[in-house]
């Protein structure tokens, strides 16, 4: 199982091959935001992704375009309900926008 780090706790959890990222943050006991409940149209569970970009499910149309109407947003982003996890360890930032 892919090893999942949270910053800026620094926590880190087993994650799961074919999970969300939002699925494994909330498995985690992270706090993050998912007002639409991980349908990928609010845009709340913005996270950065630091490492592991590349074991992550690619972006999407959907998501490239939620992206683009976000403030703060830059190319480590991610939509945590859009991005599957593959097999290696990841490490995410957890942002706090007011």
């Amino acid at each position: 199982m892919p090893l999942l780090t949270i910053l800026p706790s620094g926590a880190t959890v087993d994650a799961i091959p074919g999970t969300t990222l939002l699925q494994a943050l909330l498995a985690a006991d992270a706090s993050l935001a998912h007002k639409c409940d991980g349908k990928g149209e609010c845009g709340s569970c913005h996270v950065f992704v630091h490492d592991g970009r590349k074991t992550l499910s690619r972006i999407d149309r959907a998501e490239n375009e939620k992206l683009d109407m976000l403030v703060g947003v830059g190319s480590r982003s991610r939509l945590a309900c859009r991005a599957t996890i593959g097999d290696d360890a990841i490490t995410v930032e957890l942002l706090r926008f007011a």
